[in-house]
């Protein structure tokens, strides 16, 4: 995997067919050109720091240049990648500071919509949620099952939770900033262990929400967050060959 800012040919083996991907379902063509993107960088086919060259991109994945432009947009907006004056368009790395900051921020929103969730959601929406987290677990299944399947599956689990935690600000912006740890939610799950590490501990939140116990579902939801937190900054280490570590928490 390249690891370093530039952009760097790739070998045979480590080749994806970014094109053949393009074109499968029926879907507007820029959409299946942002979802290739997204999933490629989730992936880490690129690397974090990478420059995303407009010209390569357009022969890679045989669009034309505009359409190109439009996704790098969106994909800036989401926090995947930033543009650099003279260099263009770079997945994005995310700083120790910026990262803690973001997880800081998900970790006092997260614990209150656990908690409003356990105070005043439905049984009917308690039911939705442990639905979407066997969703969760059986994604997560067998060899640690793949990440971005994984993490659209949590991205279920988390609109559960705050559909049933009766406060749209909290739903709004929670789903913002999960959105911008994106990078760090799948380098965290590619550590070895992480994932069923994962599964185990939303499985503790979820058991201390059916028991309506919302201190100890705060309580859990706290430690998956350190826990993810610690795995995302060292597997992001790991990635980019820059100096994060639980050191830095």
């Amino acid at each position: 995997m390249t690891v370093s800012g530039n952009s760097a040919p790739r070998s045979s083996a480590e080749s994806v067919d970014l094109a053949a991907k393009v074109g499968r379902v029926a879907a507007p063509l820029r959409q299946q050109v942002l979802d290739v993107l997204r999933q490629a960088i989730l992936s880490f086919h690129y690397a974090p720091g990478q420059r995303l060259i407009e010209r390569e991109l357009v022969e890679e994945i045989g669009v034309s240049r505009t359409t190109i432009r439009e996704v790098l947009r969106e994909l800036a907006a989401e926090g995947l990648v930033k543009t650099i004056p003279q260099k263009g368009a770079v997945v994005v790395v995310p700083s120790p500071q910026e990262a803690l900051e973001l997880y800081e921020l998900r970790a006092a929103l997260e614990a209150l919509a656990v908690r409003r969730f356990t105070e005043v959601a439905s049984d009917e929406q308690v039911a939705e949620l442990r639905a979407a987290f066997e969703q969760l677990a059986e994604a997560a299944g067998g060899d640690g099952g793949n990440t971005l399947r994984i993490l659209k599956a949590k991205d279920q689990f988390y609109d559960a939770l705050l559909r049933g935690c009766g406060n749209r600000s909290v739903h709004a912006t929670l789903s913002g900033v999960q959105a911008r740890l994106s990078l760090l939610r799948a380098t965290s799950l590619a550590q070895p262990g992480r994932t069923a590490r994962s599964v185990q501990e939303l499985r503790t939140v979820i058991e201390a929400v059916e028991a309506r116990n919302a201190e100890a579902a705060v309580r859990a939801c706290n430690h998956h967050i350190e826990q993810a937190k610690r795995a995302g900054l060292e597997g992001l280490s790991a990635t980019s060959g820059l100096p994060f570590s639980s050191a830095s928490l």
